[in-house]
């Protein structure tokens, strides 16, 4: 039971995040776009980049709502947040100053606070899909004793 209620906050935390960040990238398009071109690694994909990160991170937040799609939900949160981490370590590595296309409170970081956060959100799905494993396991167990 323990395991279920972690679980669910660690996947409405992620659903926060995700939707947040859609949210605001999606109100604020043309600021979120023009920060993007600024990049002299995503400029030449910007307009791509613009609606597909915001469907991306929708997509996989309406994942882990539903039970049935809920561990790939995970696996592609710790996908997109490794990603977005590997770009804010080319950000700081390169030494250039370029804005955050995040959004709302979380564009008030600076590069290094923004990987600290990337970090602490990317071992949350670490810790959601162990525990569903724990769980599945637990449960296919309690199943076989129940037959035996």
């Amino acid at each position: 039971m323990k395991q279920k209620v972690t679980i669910e906050i660690i996947c409405s935390l992620l659903i926060l995040l995700f939707v947040y960040a859609a949210a605001s990238k999606l109100l604020n398009y043309s600021l979120f776009l023009s920060q993007l071109k600024e990049s002299q690694f995503l400029s030449p994909f910007a307009s791509i980049i613009a609606w597909f990160i915001p469907t991306i991170e929708l997509t996989i937040s309406l994942m882990l709502t539903a039970m049935v799609t809920r561990t790939i939900g995970l696996f592609a949160s710790f996908i997109l947040l490794f990603l977005f981490t590997l770009y804010i370590a080319v950000m700081l590595l390169s030494g250039n100053h370029l804005p955050c296309t995040c959004g709302g409170v979380i564009q008030s970081l600076n590069w290094k606070g923004h990987l600290a956060f990337n970090l602490f959100f990317m071992a949350l799905p670490i810790a959601g899909i162990v525990l569903e494993k724990k769980q599945l396991t637990s449960e296919t167990q309690k199943k076989i004793e129940t037959f035996s």
